[in-house]
């Protein structure tokens, strides 16, 4: 997989985890679910990504042609 398609993988993960705490634990997760989506609009924009910096660091190609 290509970087791009963990991250938005891992956010999707995270925005229907935290949205699934807040039905069942505590609306507070919500905050957490607006953390992930500001930092989906401002890497729009900034074209930085924390979680990109992350996966780099594991190792993740960042194109499939890239070898590990």
């Amino acid at each position: 997989m290509k970087m791009e398609q963990y991250i938005r993988a891992i956010a999707g993960t995270v925005i229907l985890l935290t949205v699934g705490l807040s039905y069942i634990h505590s609306p507070y997760w919500l905050w957490f679910t607006a953390f992930v989506g500001a930092n989906l609009v401002q890497s729009a924009f900034t074209k930085w990504c924390l979680m990109e910096d992350i996966l780099a660091k594991f190792g993740v190609p960042k194109s499939c042609s890239q070898p590990r």
